[in-house]
């Protein structure tokens, strides 16, 4: 039996997480901010068709987008998050096999659905969208790659109505042929130009070219994506993402920050964070390392950037000493007079939790106090109640030093005390 794969992906997904709790907004354009309220990095399709492009200064734009009647959001990635956890829940319900991409995209398995597979994706995309509010568009192929193709054209052509199914189209030669060279998945920047000088334009020129050649000049991935398009399936479906080898988690402060005290609420603050991500993916890690920047934009100031990784004695997924590691770390590369624009911290070295590696000169485990009761009630009680229910006091409690989010919406549905409220009239 023929495979079939079916990329779904959501609308303008920041866009349409905003709208999904103000129906008011629908029909609206609406863009949605960076960090600090920078830039532009989410627009609706009627936002899209008044010119706004990506990456757009917020201060170059805002009078504009006042005056066009443009809804503006400051990024909310709580809502963002929990959002695609529900549509990537539905998929996993009604689909065979799901494979998440992206946070608004995913990879299904549609093999032998009853029905047919265009059949059964008009009816899953209707579900989403009446479970979770969110317009999702579905591209069918027997191949990943022309899966991504088939997306992107249900997305942009309106007579598709959200779904396509390149196998069954009287002419994919002509989907090929529409699609442009730099829109093929797995072909970057750098191909996509050399391949346009030699006069290779879209996805179906890129098709007939000879596999040895391609495979010389673009490696085994050209040549997978060579062999996508001719239908033959090279790039392999994982029932679930793959473990990270490192984590990050750094974020730019809302105003500088001056004081060494506020930098190590920070830093510890964001070690938290990639704590949490670092025991939901059940590892551990033996090093943590630090790192700050000043703003390299703010010409005539003095400028400082500097890291310092912080090696671990047992591998471990404990926060507090993760955070005291990590405090340690930036103690020793802060320096005083200067106006800090950024710090994080990246978990390297990871680990499987059941297969770390141990320190002769730690104590054995036997002798050891676990510390895995402690995090897993940690963990419980901010999931069921809300993330920061439970903090350490290392992160501060007024946290002054947080980015702007002056226009972010409520987070409806993670924290209790933002739910949407209705009053009967």
């Amino acid at each position: 039996m023929t495979r079939q794969y079916a990329l779904i992906d959501c609308n303008n997904f920041y866009a349409s997480c905003e709208r999904a709790f103000r129906p008011e907004l629908v029909g609206r354009p609406v863009v949605v901010l960076s960090n600090n309220d920078g830039c532009v990095i989410a627009r609706s399709a009627e936002a899209k068709e008044l010119g706004i492009e990506m990456g757009t200064p917020y201060f170059k734009c805002r009078a504009m987008l006042e005056r066009r009647g443009v809804a503006v959001f400051s990024s909310n990635y709580a809502l963002y998050g929990d959002l695609s956890a529900r549509v990537m829940q539905v998929l996993t319900r009604f689909c065979p096999s799901v494979e998440v991409y992206s946070i608004d995209e995913a990879f299904c398995d549609l093999t032998g659905v009853p029905g047919g597979a265009e059949a059964y994706s008009r009816r899953l995309r209707a579900t989403v969208l009446a479970w979770t509010g969110i317009p999702v568009s579905v591209g069918i192929g027997r191949t990943k790659t022309l899966a991504k193709l088939a997306n992107r054209f249900a997305k942009k052509q309106p007579r598709s109505r959200g779904v396509f199914d390149l196998a069954a189209s009287p002419d994919p030669d002509r989907v090929l042929r529409w699609t442009d060279i730099g829109d093929v998945w797995g072909i970057g920047p750098k191909h996509a130009k050399r391949l346009r000088a030699m006069g290779v334009a879209n996805a179906l020129q890129f098709r007939e070219l000879d596999r040895d050649w391609v495979q010389k000049k673009m490696t085994v991935t050209g040549l997978h994506t060579l062999l996508e398009l001719r239908g033959l399936p090279c790039i392999g479906f994982s029932a679930g993402p793959q473990d990270k080898k490192t984590i990050v988690s750094s974020r730019s402060f809302g105003h500088p920050v001056t004081l060494r005290e506020d930098m190590l609420e920070a830093v510890s603050q964001y070690t938290t964070r990639a704590a949490e991500k670092l025991r939901r993916q059940r590892s551990v890690t033996s090093s943590i390392m630090v790192f700050l920047q000043t703003n390299s934009f703010r010409l005539g100031q003095p400028q400082y950037s500097n890291a310092l990784s912080v090696p671990l004695v047992v591998a471990t997924a404990h926060t507090p000493t993760l955070i005291r590691a990590a405090r340690a770390g930036m103690e020793r590369i802060f320096r005083d007079g200067y106006q800090y624009k950024k710090c994080g911290v990246m978990l390297a070295g990871l680990e499987p939790e059941q297969g770390r590696w141990l320190n002769l000169l730690a104590l054995p485990p036997a002798h050891r106090p676990s510390d895995e009761p402690l995090m897993r009630t940690v963990d419980a009680l901010n999931n069921r109640w809300g993330r920061d229910t439970v903090s350490f006091a290392a992160s501060g409690i007024k946290r002054g030093w947080r980015m702007k989010r002056e226009m972010r919406s409520p987070r409806y549905t993670t924290v209790w005390d933002e739910l949407l409220t209705v009053q009967a009239r």
